[in-house]
């Protein structure tokens, strides 16, 4: 079964390292650079297929444009991860997976659910990673949201068992 790492906006600016984003997490669960670069490795070396979605690049490009310094190396950082997701670089998906989400039907459904969403503090990035999430579990594939906030971990999809089967006699 093949894995899928979504990547929200919390580890993404730790992992580049934006001026007053460099930990994130809760005390118990902390994210610097060095466990993001290993996580990141270590899904890497397992053919985990990275997904960068289109919330986290907007949010992340924001605290880049409102950064301290480093704004333009930065940001040629972030662009270089956004070529290599729309040329499918090798461990990257593309943007274009993502564009079932945003036709009128999905919008539409996304803005019905959006007011009770909001009420319970749930950002409509995060309702929209959790929408990727949604679709690529629906494709048969093991989902793991990597973020630092629990709240949006906690709406992992849940990979079913695989069930044995039986040989024939």
């Amino acid at each position: 079964m093949r894995k899928v790492l979504i990547m929200d906006t919390s580890v993404l600016c730790v992992w580049l390292q934006i001026p007053g984003k460099s930990t994130c997490g809760s005390t118990t669960d902390p994210w610097n650079k060095d466990r993001v670069e290993q996580k990141i490795a270590a899904e890497e070396t397992d053919a985990t297929t990275f997904v960068l979605p289109l919330a986290t690049l907007i949010e992340t490009g924001n605290h880049i444009a409102h950064a301290a310094h480093s704004r333009r190396k930065l940001g040629e950082a972030l662009a270089d991860l956004m070529k290599k997701s729309a040329d499918q670089q090798t461990p990257w998906a593309a943007f274009s997976a993502q564009e079932t989400l945003w036709k009128i039907q999905n919008l539409k459904h996304l803005a019905d659910r959006w007011p009770l969403l909001a009420e319970q503090r749930c950002s409509l990035g995060d309702a929209t990673i959790r929408d990727i999430a949604e679709y690529y579990a629906q494709m048969n594939c093991r989902v793991e949201i990597l973020t630092g906030d629990q709240g949006l971990k906690a709406y992992e999809p849940v990979t079913p068992p695989l069930i044995p089967r039986r040989r024939k006699p």
